[in-house]
């Protein structure tokens, strides 16, 4: 790593930044955002042309908790993905649902299955009106209480409109924690760490899946068993609210609000101290913290001296908050218009048509994709805080390109070689997760300026579920006009759109604080 430190970088913001202290047990960090020239004056190969070197002390006790009870949002939302596809099988089985109302349509069954969707939609819009009013912490706490109200409602509902509404508000919880977790993280974690702890939220909702597949597979020769499916998912979210609870708020939303004159400015600044000091694990309101605290309100207040305490509606769409949203809300956009739910749809019949004899059970199969789509997502953890963001999504999004191009050949006339739609599919699933996967949130959570973060933020959530739902309706119908070859072709051209779109739009921001993005990047 850079080990040199360039003093006119020094950044504007440096609370949850550099601590240059380096005892045991804690741990010394080296950031550079780019390797081997900052010593030597060469010019990165990126879209940033300097960054700072940074080093910062704190202990892994006081990281841990910060990131593991947001993250249980993104778990729970990766259940209810794993756990209503076995929970749907149960609910219309005629033996084993328990219910005389087992007889369902397609379109109740589809709004069973979707209805979380909708619910993430409306609960994307609630976090637009009032994540800001209500803070990250507080929004995740909601989060849960909706959780474990969507979780147990749906669990016991006598009929189908009650378990619809228990769909329903599970949903504005996934829409609501979906929003609040990466907030919450980005903000209180050290910025050298900020990617890999990003990035393992979306591990976090893989793993949420896979726990989805296992809980139906024990469950699935039950009488009922979706209900226990689905009221599973009320006990961790109990854990995850009661752990929001112990939770200090973000400093940085405390210092917003403490310069926009939202509340006493004197207790504010206090307990974003006591704040600061508990992320990371110092006595409370000791000096370092008081300091950086001190330095950063004066920045904070240079920066926003010109402006309104309150933003309009529409300056998520002008100047700087454009720009960020441009490129977080074009990454999740692309995320879902590539067709990640789509080539998993074909996952059996390729793997059954290469002669794996599991492939006939299609919880054997998802339990399989699943299990690689967390290997690779794994690696994108890894590497996300040495690689950077950009060679991850460039790399990627190329590999998803490669692979659509050979799934088409292979519907079109490479049939009579199956192992080559075997290796186009585990290429997709492996360049979605070290790309796509996890590196849109991240970088969601990193590119809105403080003052319209919060909702920035929610029009990217919503940017995300809306697009989703669009795919969704729109597969069967894509399907059926154009065939497997010419749908893959489809979507691989829209992969060189987004390939086209990260090389030009999306910046590097490894290495550098939420202020140094706000400040070198988006101005």
């Amino acid at each position: 790593m850079v080990t040199s430190m360039n003093h006119h970088l020094v950044p504007k913001y440096p609370f949850l930044l550099p601590s240059c202290n380096g005892h045991n047990p804690k741990l010394r960090f080296h950031v550079g955002a780019q390797k081997g020239y900052a010593s030597s004056g060469e010019e990165p190969q990126s879209r940033v042309s300097d960054t700072s070197t940074y080093q910062e002390e704190f202990s892994w006790s006081s990281v841990i908790f910060p990131f593991l009870f947001p993250a249980l949002g993104g778990l729970l939302f990766g259940y209810d993905i794993g756990a209503t596809s076995g929970a749907t099988i149960s609910l219309q089985s005629p033996e084993l649902s328990g219910i005389a109302w087992f007889n369902l349509s397609a379109i109740q069954l589809g709004l069973v299955v979707s209805g979380s969707l909708y619910g993430a939609l409306l609960g994307s819009l609630l976090a637009y009106a009032v994540a800001d009013f209500l803070g990250r912490k507080r929004q995740l706490i909601v989060a849960a209480l909706l959780y474990v109200l969507g979780g147990s409602i749906t669990a016991y509902a006598p009929e189908l409109n009650v378990l619809l509404a228990g769909r329903l508000l599970y949903g504005l919880g996934i829409g609501l924690a979906m929003h609040g977790a990466p907030l919450y993280i980005a903000e209180t974690c050290p910025s050298q760490i900020r990617g890999t702890l990003v990035s393992l939220k979306e591990l976090f909702i893989v793993l949420g899946i896979l726990l989805g597949y296992f809980v139906g597979s024990f469950e699935i020769n039950a009488v009922g068993g979706w209900r226990f499916m689905y009221g599973f998912s009320a006990p961790i979210a109990v854990l995850m609210g009661l752990g929001m609870l112990s939770l200090p708020p973000s400093p940085r939303w405390l210092l917003l609000r403490a310069v926009q004159g939202k509340g006493s400015f004197q207790d504010l600044k206090e307990k974003a101290i006591l704040s600061l000091s508990k992320l990371r694990g110092r006595p409370p309101g000791d000096k370092e913290s008081e300091k950086q605290i001190e330095e950063s309100l004066v920045s904070l207040k240079s920066a926003y001296a010109d402006q309104e305490s309150e933003g309009s509606f529409l300056e998520v769409f002008q100047g700087a908050n454009l720009k960020a949203f441009i490129i977080g809300g074009g990454l999740v956009l692309f995320q879902q218009i590539t067709g990640q739910p789509s080539v998993l749809y074909y996952a059996g019949p390729i793997l059954q048509s290469a002669g794996f004899s599991a492939a006939a059970d299609a919880t054997k199969v998802s339990v399989v994709i699943g299990l690689f789509k967390l290997l690779m997502t794994w690696i994108a953890v890894l590497k996300v805080d040495d690689l950077g963001r950009r060679p991850l999504l460039i790399g990627g999004v190329t590999g998803i390109a490669l692979s659509l191009a050979l799934l088409s050949a292979y519907y079109k006339f490479l049939g009579g070689f199956p192992l080559i739609a075997v290796a186009a599919l585990l290429l997709y699933v492996g360049s979605y997760q070290v790309s796509f996967g996890p590196i849109s949130w991240l970088m969601v959570s990193e590119v809105f300026p403080l003052r319209t973060r919060g909702r920035g933020i929610s029009l990217a959530v919503l940017t995300n579920f809306a697009s989703n739902a669009v795919v969704t309706f729109a597969f069967s119908p894509l399907k059926e006009l154009l065939g497997a070859e010419n749908l893959f072709l489809l979507f691989g051209a829209i992969a060189l759109l987004s390939l086209i779109f990260v090389i030009s739009s999306v910046p590097e921001t490894k290495g550098l604080s939420l202020e140094d993005i706000e400040s070198k990047i988006l101005k």
